[in-house]
């Protein structure tokens, strides 16, 4: 497993997600981070992107999840990034996906609520939780 890491960090998109219907119908922004391990010798080395994840593809991705059908749960929406993430890029071993929603809808005054889930392939390919 490479100790190699690429991160998108603050990635603001605004999405429809939420439990209630104000939230589906309004919409608000969400931050998404990012963070892939895959083996980046190879680009280190001859500095070609084809050596590499094109991180304008994987935030072109990540938009079209999070603008997309919405989610009840930040906790879905993170994992729908997650595996799919995973799925479109086989070179990517493991991935980080974290998701903050910063105006949640109640009279609680904080920055936000934030949801981290990490998967990763395993010995024959299939995705699981990542031992943090």
């Amino acid at each position: 497993m490479s100790t190699d890491r690429m991160t998108l960090r603050g990635m603001r998109f605004f999405g429809y997600h939420g439990v209630f219907p104000e939230e589906n119908k309004l919409g608000q922004q969400y931050i998404v981070d990012l963070g892939l391990r895959l083996d980046l010798a190879e680009a280190a080395a001859t500095d070609n992107l084809e050596a590499t994840v094109n991180y304008a593809e994987v935030y072109a991705f990540v938009k079209e999840i999070v603008q997309g059908p919405p989610f009840k749960l930040i906790e879905a929406l993170a994992g729908n990034i997650a595996s799919a993430v995973l799925d479109a890029y086989t070179s990517v071993n493991e991935v980080t996906v974290s998701v903050t929603k910063p105006n949640p809808p109640f009279e609680i005054y904080f920055d936000g609520v934030t949801v981290e889930l990490c998967r990763k392939r395993d010995d024959h390919g299939r995705l699981r939780p990542a031992a943090n």
